[in-house]
């Protein structure tokens, strides 16, 4: 049966497979960002010298004439745009009302498979993420000069964002690495003869990347409140790293 001329082109539409890539795409993009973020933030876990370089880095500080904290702010915004982008194409998969919820709940419940399971659990953190990760980049982009040990300090402990990110690092560790699995799964990446075994192995390194990551994002969040506790009478003061103190300041901060 020959169906309608305007069914059939619809049905040939090849844009349902590019937005399907570029949701793939952002979100991957994403995904890599958040390591290298989890990278530069628990730097003070090495040292607190070593976290001034690294946000100092950013600002071009050791290869401009002057730092320069707009970079910071171009580099947030388009973080925040490629984040607005991938949850407008994810918002395409979400349950558009409660009925549609319901029916999903339903296939979900009969179905008892780990990769649905799964995609509830994506559905659930990227609903925390659209309202929780605005606020933090929203801070970095208005502040991009409050970034070092004592101001992150500060800001996570004095000015009570803690608890911010400490749900934050939950939702997209657990995204992140949930969307990776289903990626390498979506897309056959490291596809080998069983397919039972190679998505039993890629689930096997999704738990290990959770783990690893909240493990070390819970070490830095707590080293930042320790931070914040004993920097909180001197709350707002500029972190100077050790090379850029005069003796004196040296012994006093040992």
């Amino acid at each position: 049966m020959t169906l309608p001329r305007p069914c059939a082109a619809s049905a040939a539409s090849p844009w349902p497979a590019r937005l399907d890539l570029l949701q793939s795409l952002s979100g991957l993009a994403l995904a890599l960002f958040m390591w290298l973020h989890m990278g530069f933030v628990s730097a003070i876990l090495i040292s607190a010298d070593f976290a001034w370089a690294v946000a100092r880095f950013f600002e071009g500080y050791f290869f401009l004439p002057r730092p320069q904290a707009w970079l910071v702010t171009a580099f947030v915004a388009s973080i925040a745009l490629l984040f607005a982008l991938h949850a407008l194409l994810a918002l395409r998969r979400f349950p558009a009302d409660w009925r549609q919820y319901r029916i999903a709940a339903r296939h979900g419940s009969r179905l008892r498979h780990g990769d649905t399971t799964l995609w509830f659990v994506q559905v659930a953190t990227g609903f925390a993420m659209f309202f929780l990760a605005p606020v933090h980049l929203y801070a970095m982009f208005m502040h991009p000069d409050l970034i070092g040990p004592y101001e992150s300090a500060d800001r996570v402990w004095t000015g009570g964002f803690w608890p911010l990110y400490l749900a934050l690092l939950f939702a997209v560790e657990v995204h992140g690495s949930v969307g990776l699995y289903r990626l390498a799964v979506k897309w056959g990446w490291f596809e080998g003869r069983d397919a039972r075994t190679t998505r039993r192995r890629l689930k096997l390194a999704m738990w290990g990347l959770i783990a690893f990551l909240l493990t070390l994002g819970l070490t830095t969040l707590l080293a930042e409140i320790r931070m914040g506790i004993e920097h909180a009478p001197r709350a707002g003061e500029r972190y100077v790293p050790t090379w850029q103190r005069s003796p004196t300041a040296v012994e006093e901060a040992r």
